[in-house]
């Protein structure tokens, strides 16, 4: 990963910082513009936060499914893209109003 990207990434501020906690879907979902603008060496979207969801088949973390998870060392960077921008739109459906 572009070291200075990691740096500029919000990972998640504590209390003191912004006042609350980032959700992991709020975190990941800060990361993903900056991700997709990067030309190579994406880096993979773990959060540290390893959980599945029976229900979506999704990390509760990254979003990723385990096949995305088990793929990623493996994938080229076009591969890796196509997953950065899959999780963009859960993200983007995650976060549409319910009625």
């Amino acid at each position: 990963m572009n070291q200075e990207l990691a740096r500029e990434l919000p990972v998640c501020p504590t209390p003191s910082d912004a006042g609350f906690a980032l959700t992991a879907v709020e975190r990941i979902a800060e990361k993903v513009g900056p991700v997709l603008a990067m030309a190579d060496n994406l880096p993979s979207p773990c959060i540290s936060v390893c959980r599945m969801d029976a229900q979506s088949g999704l990390c509760e973390g990254c979003l990723r499914t385990l096949d995305e998870i088990a793929r990623w060392s493996t994938l080229p960077d076009a591969g890796k893209r196509e997953v950065w921008a899959l999780i963009g739109r859960r993200v983007a459906a995650m976060q549409e109003p319910r009625s």
